[in-house]
């Protein structure tokens, strides 16, 4: 089963759950159980369409899903999807 990281600030969705797993075969449908358990979390992954909102990053291992096949990128067994959500601040 892959395994999907729940970031800190999104555990209030899941039920405080840090993690996820998911039997799915790409990156969009994993995303798309995750939502089917906890929907609550849709509305802070995934844009009116329907796609992955463009400050939320995903990565599949250390690989940013933008430079691989994006929603389409394959799940494997022991495959580890984070999300990384934007982080705006700091200093100026």
């Amino acid at each position: 089963m892959a395994t999907i990281i729940i970031p800190t600030p999104l555990r209030k969705f899941t039920s405080n759950q840090s993690t996820f797993q998911t039997e799915s075969e790409s990156v969009g449908d994993s995303i798309q159980q995750l939502i089917g358990t906890y929907p609550d979390i849709g509305a802070h992954l995934l844009d009116d369409q329907g796609k992955i909102r463009s400050f939320i990053n995903i990565f599949v291992g250390d690989d940013d899903i933008r430079g691989l096949e994006r929603e389409a990128t394959p799940v494997r067994g022991e495959t580890v999807i984070s999300i990384v959500p934007a982080i705006a601040g700091g200093l100026q």
